[in-house]
């Protein structure tokens, strides 16, 4: 059983799709390299760290995009932008079954500065494009550099998100918290710290991901599987972003507050949900702490 952790992006798109079944768009031979870093002296890739096309995932096509981690931590540039951007269009004019994005990235490349930032925005924009025209959008978060800063943001922008305990999802990376706030507000060393506050189990805990795996390629594959059957059991309207699914995720963030915001750690937290032997949920196993969890998680009531 392969670990979704240790694949990187080619490896984990032939895992996770049906064989031989990706269509890459812009294949490692047309080696589209981001403009500005050699300009910078700074290393480059040949699909400037991201694999996107369409492939088929249980004999269904969808529209993919998987973030190489291990070239510039899956950081987002002009180039690696533009290809999500691309990708998700075409996706609103071919209509696969669904987008699946398999995100591992520490948010905008600041070597590309604006152009990165611009990036981001861009790819915020198509995804919601991608709702509204009626496509589903999956986030799948395992890699070893987690989901932060603007693409952070994107994941959250989709319809449904997949994460492994080992996966991390936030806006702002430890370090940057530490840096901006001191390490009294944030201790981006205590690595316990680190995933419980941005690791699988407490964002699942907290409603920000729909579903938790185990750490494999095989979990993932069943869970988008799963994801894709049960968002299309949904009427077509529900895909796209509306003012009723806001309110109601600014009625779930209003309550956290309210409950939470005073609480110094998410061991406090899950205290305070009522998870019993709350001390002892980073060593559970996630098929143990969903049992333990299923009566506990924010909106799901």
């Amino acid at each position: 059983m392969s670990s979704y952790l240790e694949c990187n992006a080619r490896e984990r798109i032939q895992q996770l799709f049906d064989t031989d079944s990706l269509d890459e768009f812009l294949p490692p031979s047309a080696r589209v390299i981001s403009p500005h870093l050699g300009q910078l002296n700074a290393p480059v890739a040949f699909d400037d760290g991201v694999v996107v096309g369409k492939a088929r995932l249980n004999g269904e096509i969808v529209f993919i995009a998987a973030q190489e981690g291990g070239f510039m931590g899956g950081a987002v540039g002009e180039v690696h932008g533009a290809k999500l951007v691309g990708m998700l269009r075409r996706a609103a004019i071919e209509r696969p079954c669904a987008v699946v994005l398999l995100l591992e990235t520490g948010g905008v490349r600041l070597h590309e500065a604006n152009a990165g930032l611009i990036a981001v925005s861009e790819v915020m924009r198509a995804v919601l494009d991608t709702r509204a025209a009626g496509i589903p959008v999956l986030v799948l978060i395992g890699g070893s550099n987690g989901c932060f800063g603007g693409m952070g943001i994107v994941a959250r922008c989709a319809n449904f998100i997949v994460m492994s305990e080992e996966g991390r999802l936030a806006m702002s990376g430890p370090e940057v918290i530490e840096t901006a706030n001191g390490v009294e507000e944030f201790d981006s060393r205590d690595r316990a710290l680190v995933w419980r506050t941005t690791g699988g189990k407490h964002r699942y805990l907290l409603g920000d991901c729909q579903m938790i795996v185990a750490d494999s390629v095989a979990a993932f594959r069943d869970a988008a599987i799963a994801a894709i059957e049960m968002i299309g059991r949904q009427h077509s309207d529900s895909i796209a972003l509306t003012m009723e699914a806001l309110e109601r995720e600014q009625e779930l963030l209003t309550a956290r507050i309210s409950s939470f915001g005073d609480l110094p750690d998410p061991l406090a937290i899950w205290h305070a949900m009522g998870m019993g032997d709350a001390d002892n949920i980073p060593m559970l196993e996630i098929s143990e702490f969903i049992s333990k969890a299923q009566d506990h998680r924010l909106g799901t009531a």
